[in-house]
């Protein structure tokens, strides 16, 4: 019997020794999981921070750099900083690549007990201004591209309110009735008032993509439902086809639109059966679909991710 309890206090002695070590195991297991969990959510922090700020740094891409550089940092100091890198390359365009490089201390708690004090968590990112290949959300006004400041010289386009100028929306073919407006969506004929003011007011809800376009026949700047729409537009970019020539298809005039080019408006004065608007040709960030070609770029840009 003396045996017996013997052994059966040295079983339980054992037992509760594996017990107590698998305890700690289990509280080590769980503390460091739980450190785990904060540090991926840190990670998840930095990495948004990261490519936010290389989505704000490439609004100033291509060639300004030094604003792009700016652009980042005030994004990234706003939102818990952290930022370690800020390069460039030229790609399609001079600097038109940001990278990002963040970097955050993740402190460990529970984890202590492990000697993990703390861990550093980097994340990486890189965004990059295409031209546009298609556009969305697309006025209907056409610009010529031998406007002096779309491409009267090298220099140009030039973009910003230092060259503050007008659009004019005339005839060339007074007997077409073709007043530089363009069926953006490809369609032939007049349209409607509501679908002319609502391309005016928030662009064509679609892609469009280069190639030849009808003019929308007639004196559309009469009636006061238009001369609302461009008034609303008032301070605002809007985004503009630029063709490179005309032509003539029976009763129809035809636009060969080669890109798109950002017009802040600052007035509109109608002229009866015409007008023209009055304001600066801008560098402006837009919605559209990318393209590697150097071609036909007018400071219209589409900004991604690429890393």
């Amino acid at each position: 019997m003396t045996k017996r309890r013997e052994h059966s206090k040295s079983e339980r002695g054992q037992m509760l020794a594996v017990v107590a070590v698998s305890a700690v195991a289990l509280i080590a297991m769980g503390a460091f999981a739980m450190d785990v969990g904060a540090w991926i959510r840190t990670h998840r922090a930095t990495q948004s921070v990261a490519d936010a700020s290389a989505l704000a740094g490439a609004q100033a891409l291509p060639v300004k750099s030094s604003d792009a550089t700016e652009l980042a940092g005030s994004y990234s100091g706003k939102n818990g900083g952290g930022l370690t890198e800020i390069r460039f390359e030229s790609r399609t365009f001079p600097q038109d690549t940001i990278f990002i490089g963040a970097e955050r201390t993740s402190p460990g708690f529970l984890s202590r007990v492990l000697g993990i004090a703390s861990v550093s968590v980097k994340a990486d990112a890189a965004a990059r201004a295409y031209n546009m290949g298609s556009a969305k959300y697309v006025g209907p006004f056409a610009v010529w591209e031998g406007h002096p400041y779309v491409r009267g010289s090298a220099a140009c386009p030039c973009l910003g309110d230092n060259f503050v100028t007008t659009i004019e929306l005339d005839s060339g073919r007074p007997s077409l009735g073709a007043f530089k407006i363009i069926n953006v969506d490809g369609s032939r004929g007049g349209l409607g008032q509501s679908t002319l003011s609502d391309w005016i007011l928030k662009g064509l809800d679609a892609y469009m993509g280069p190639g030849w376009y009808y003019s929308d026949p007639g004196a559309k700047y009469n009636p006061d439902q238009i001369e609302d729409a461009v008034e609303a537009r008032i301070g605002s970019e809007i985004l503009v086809p630029v063709y490179r020539s005309v032509r003539e298809q029976g009763a129809g005039y035809e636009y060969d639109v080669i890109g798109w080019i950002a017009f802040h408006i600052l007035a509109f004065t109608k002229r009866g059966a015409n007008g023209a608007l009055t304001g600066y040709f801008t560098s402006a960030p837009w919605e559209g679909i990318p393209t590697e070609s150097a071609q036909n770029y007018f400071g219209a840009k589409v900004i991604k991710l690429i890393g």
